[in-house]
C-alpha cells in the first residue's frame, strides 16, 4: 500500500499518520500543501490533524483550497480512498468530500482525552477490522470538532449506513453523536478521533491500529 500524507502549513500531526501507516506496512510519501499533484500510484491519501493555515478561517478552509487538494478530490472521485482525522475530516468537508459541517463544540472548551467511540459500521475497508457496535478508545484533541448535518444529510446517513463510529457519551455536542461519516462510495472517511494516537502500546493503547491493519489487508485485496 502506498499512502500519501498531506503536510499544511499547521499540520501537527503529519509524522503520527505516516508512522502510522508505516507500521501497518504501507510505504508513505509525505506530500507539500502547494504540490499540484500525487506521487504515482498511491493508494490512500492521509490528511492529518492540526491546525492548518493557523485555523484562520473557518477551521480547513484555506487548506481545503490549497493546490494539493485539487488533486486530493481528482483521487476521491475517481474511486481513490482517502482518511481525514481531526482537522483533516474538516478540510473533507471544506471540498465537500463528506456531508455536513464542523462546529465550535458546544462547552465552547478545547477538549484532549481519550473517550469510547462504538463501530457503527463494519462495512467499510476503514472499518472491517472491528465488529458493529464494538467499543474501542480513542484520543480526541479539537476545539471545532461538533459535526453538524441538516435533518435530510443525517437521514441519508443513516439510511445508508455511512456512519463510522459515534460518540459513547458525547463530549461536543455532535448530532447524533456522530464521530466519523463515510462518502457514498465508502472509500472517504473523516472522524474526530486520532486513530494514530493509538496505534502503539506506548500510547497507552493499541485500539487505532486496527484501523491500519484492516486497511491494509483491504487494499491490498483491492
Amino acid at each position: 500500500m502506498h499512502a500519501a500524507v498531506l503536510v499544511f502549513p499547521g499540520s501537527n500531526c503529519d509524522r503520527d499518520l505516516a508512522t502510522a501507516f508505516e507500521a501497518a506496512g504501507a510505504k508513505v510519501t509525505m506530500v507539500w500543501h502547494k504540490e499540484q499533484g500525487l506521487p504515482a500510484g498511491v493508494d490512500i491519501v492521509g490528511v492529518p490533524g492540526g491546525f492548518s493555515y493557523g485555523d484562520y478561517l473557518r477551521c480547513g478552509a484555506i487548506a481545503a483550497n490549497s493546490p494539493i487538494c485539487g488533486a486530493l478530490k481528482a483521487h476521491a472521485e475517481r474511486g481513490g480512498y482517502a482518511l481525514g482525522i481531526c482537522n483533516g475530516f474538516q478540510v473533507l468537508t471544506e471540498t465537500r468530500l463528506l456531508p455536513g459541517a464542523l462546529r465550535r463544540n458546544a462547552n465552547l472548551k478545547y477538549i484532549c482525552k481519550t473517550v469510547p467511540l462504538v463501530v457503527g459500521t463494519a462495512d467499510s475497508a476503514f472499518t472491517h477490522g472491528y465488529a458493529k457496535d464494538q467499543v474501542i478508545d480513542i484520543p480526541i484533541a479539537h476545539h471545532d470538532g461538533n459535526y453538524y448535518a441538516d435533518d435530510a444529510t443525517l437521514a441519508r446517513l443513516l439510511d445508508q449506513d455511512r456512519i463510522a463510529f459515534t460518540y459513547a457519551d458525547n463530549p461536543n455536542g455532535s448530532v447524533a453523536d456522530i464521530a466519523g461519516v463515510l462518502s457514498e462510495n465508502r472509500r472517504v472517511l473523516g472522524m474526530m478521533p486520532h486513530p494514530e494516537r493509538a496505534a502503539d502500546p506506548a500510547h497507552g493503547g493499541t485500539d487505532g491500529k486496527q484501523m491500519f491493519a484492516g486497511l491494509m489487508d483491504q487494499l491490498a485485496t483491492a
